[in-house]
């Protein structure tokens, strides 16, 4: 399929992680419109929904083109999520493996239920063209990250709303070394130090010393896979 659609619009779902950042940025590459959708589910932090604003800014200030095509940014409150999820980033406890052999920051059924509200709310604002971050390449184990899981989901939710969305998801195969690359494709040196100074990922929240990765406290497996990933991403841009 051609990824490039010069005259439609994409809604982004846009935590202010690493992530979520780079497909910002390569959604702006695609599509004439580019608008945000961001969750407020209860989790531990508002940190990384923060950190937002600034890398709007920084996107709009690093490319003219870019800055014409940012459209709305939304926020939706799903607090249930919060309700019944008890989880290590839902509730102040320890990060440990669970006993499925998950990490306990598993939120059950989180994407299934972003992607549910992002297609309800494309719906209405006339959009087809869905885009996260989801990866099944470097990544926790979570289910509902893999791309089996995604592509039912599009199919259920384009007989359920009788649209024709396309559920992109252009990190599923890239580890977080080629993630790094990938910013560096699309946006050069400036896009990577605008992600790695202004987004976040650590599930602690943390935001005092700055590494040369970023953010974070180094401990969590958010902070170890952000690591691991820039450690090979300059490796290889040596």
């Amino acid at each position: 399929m051609n990824d490039t659609f010069h005259d439609q619009t994409a809604l982004v779902l846009f935590s202010g992680g690493q992530d979520s950042a780079t497909c910002l940025a390569w959604a702006l590459e695609r599509f004439a419109r580019v608008e945000m959708l961001g969750f407020s589910y209860g989790q531990r932090h508002l940190i990384e929904l923060d950190s937002r604003a600034k890398l709007l800014d920084g996107l709009r200030a690093l490319n003219a083109d870019w800055a014409g095509k940012l459209g709305d940014s939304h926020t939706l409150d799903i607090p249930t999520l919060n309700v019944i999820s008890d989880t290590a980033l839902t509730r102040d406890v320890a990060i440990e493996m669970g006993a499925g052999g998950l990490p306990n920051t598993f939120v059950p059924g989180r994407n299934l239920v972003f992607l549910t509200f992002a297609a309800a709310l494309a719906y209405r604002r006339g959009i087809t063209h869905i885009i996260g971050g989801m990866c099944e390449t470097d990544y926790s184990g979570y289910p509902d990250c893999r791309d089996d899981t995604i592509r039912a989901l599009q199919q259920a939710l384009n007989l359920g709303m009788a649209r024709d969305f396309h559920l992109h998801t252009p990190l599923m195969w890239r580890d977080k070394a080629a993630t790094w690359a990938l910013a560096n494709e699309l946006g050069g040196q400036g896009l990577v130090d605008l992600i790695r100074e202004h987004s976040h990922t650590c599930y602690l929240g943390e935001r005092g010393a700055l590494h040369d990765w970023g953010y974070g406290c180094g401990l969590c497996p958010a902070c170890d896979l952000r690591a691991r990933g820039w450690r090979g991403f300059a490796a290889t841009a040596v």
